[in-house]
């Protein structure tokens, strides 16, 4: 077998191989014997059929069949001799098997890229640090208060904050979009959730009262039909409310587990709760600083079907999100090249982590597998049968232990990098990029 490798563009790779006819004859011929001894043909007892009649009769079909296995195992062999290592199945072209000639083929396939992890010791890793301040502690109790709020109906002109309650008809283009009468919407002017134009036409209204109001849909807006067009709302107001916040009384903070101790003892177990919250956040950002320092540290050639297949697996994740809040991933387009930096990103973690995991032979410790497992289960009233669940199923096992052996390479990192410890805050972990304001909104 004569083997034959050219690099194509990036990762590409064709592989050409070349098979001696004899190697396809002797297997012809040996699959011809043992078909003339099984083979019935009229004129003929049983294991007496002339092998000359089999071959006259089956050879096409032999040779093809021994073409295909032959193809398929030397493409096996070829690939172990080169060395190469496929990021998906190769495909066959340029076959030639005329009889007598042998078999030549090309096979193209991407292959992985070689893997060079940087010097762990120059990364450059800020570990961030934050405590629960008081003031945390107030803006979660204000938070507490605005979720258990009451709208209670006012005889006013409406304004922002305020809540109203309405019948609309929307149309665009001469047809209706809202299934006829919508009835009994709750808007929140100054809320910013309607389409832009719909509030702020609706300021000073009054209960009972009918406007008419036009507005544009963005041109990215979810459905196709409306995107970037005109409409139409007419709208009746039924009623205009204000909100009601709840006095911070024994009962209120019975609603959140503390029934004694009062005020000094709901404050602690929310600073506790946030404190969690807290740990948690604070490891995901460290986690990310160092991915972030890892990929910075320089390039990597990826292969296009990794990359394509990570966009499939992020679209997929993002419909099962969208079903799961009850919207129909049907009605949502999603852009392919938006997805791809964040899945150039994944694959890229992917082959350096796995690279600093085979250099250096880390593997998941199984207390912390286990430790995780027990936490999962204990969500769960039977937390024992969903312990032995997880055990009994291994690719959910393997899942839990590639986020154990993810953060045991983070904290192997650590160790190792010029790490600088960066003083911040509550609302910077928690809210990260959002200005004062607007984590308070949230």
């Amino acid at each position: 077998m004569d083997v034959s490798v050219e690099s194509a563009d990036g990762l590409r790779r064709r592989l050409k191989v070349a098979i001696p006819e004899d190697r396809i004859e002797g297997q012809v011929t040996d699959r011809v014997a043992e078909m003339a001894r099984k083979v019935n043909l009229p004129g003929f007892r049983r294991g007496k059929v002339p092998a000359k009649v089999v071959r006259q009769r089956y050879g096409k079909q032999i040779r093809d069949e021994i073409v295909g296995e032959v193809v398929r195992s030397s493409l096996q062999d070829a690939i172990l001799q080169e060395n190469l290592r496929p990021v998906s199945s190769p495909t066959i072209d340029e076959l030639s098997a005329d009889p007598g000639a042998g078999v030549a083929y090309q096979a193209v396939f991407e292959v992985y890229p070689e893997v060079s992890v940087p010097a762990i010791s120059e990364l450059k890793v800020e570990r961030p640090s934050a405590e629960v301040a008081d003031g945390d502690v107030d803006k979660m109790i204000d938070t507490l208060r605005e979720q258990r709020k009451n709208w209670v109906d006012v005889e006013r002109a409406a304004a922002n904050d305020d809540r109203l309650m309405v019948d609309l008809t929307g149309t665009c283009d001469g047809e209706n979009f809202t299934n006829g009468k919508a009835e009994d919407v709750p808007i929140e002017l100054g809320s910013g959730r309607m389409v832009a134009g719909l509030e702020e036409g609706l300021i000073g209204v009054t209960a009972e009262e009918d406007r008419n109001i036009e507005v544009t849909f963005p041109e990215d807006f979810a459905d196709e039909k409306l995107a970037g067009k005109a409409a139409h709302f007419d709208v009746h107001v039924k009623t205009v409310q204000v909100a009601e916040l709840p006095e911070i009384d024994d009962e209120f903070m019975k609603g959140f587990g503390v029934e004694e101790g009062g005020m000094d003892a709901f404050r602690d177990e929310i600073r506790t709760n946030l404190g969690r919250e807290l740990e948690e956040a604070l490891r995901n950002t460290t986690k990310q600083r160092v991915m972030d320092a890892l990929i910075d540290s320089g390039s990597l050639e990826l292969p296009d079907a990794l990359v394509e297949g990570e966009v499939g697996r992020i679209t997929e994740q993002r419909r099962n999100e969208l079903a799961y809040q009850g919207i129909d991933p049907e009605m949502v387009p999603f852009d392919s090249a938006a997805m791809e930096p964040e899945a150039r990103r994944r694959v890229a973690l992917g082959l350096l982590l796995g690279e600093i995991v085979k250099e250096n032979e880390i593997r998941p410790d199984p207390d912390s597998v286990r430790e995780r497992i027990e936490t999962i289960a204990s969500t769960y009233d039977e937390s024992d049968k969903v312990v032995n669940y997880y055990y009994s199923n291994q690719e959910r096992l393997q899942e839990v232990e590639s986020a154990v052996l993810e953060d045991q390479v983070v904290e192997w990192i650590l160790e190792r990098a010029e790490v600088a410890d960066d003083e911040t805050t509550f609302d910077d972990i928690m809210n990260p990029g959002q200005t004062v304001a607007e984590a308070g909104a949230n």
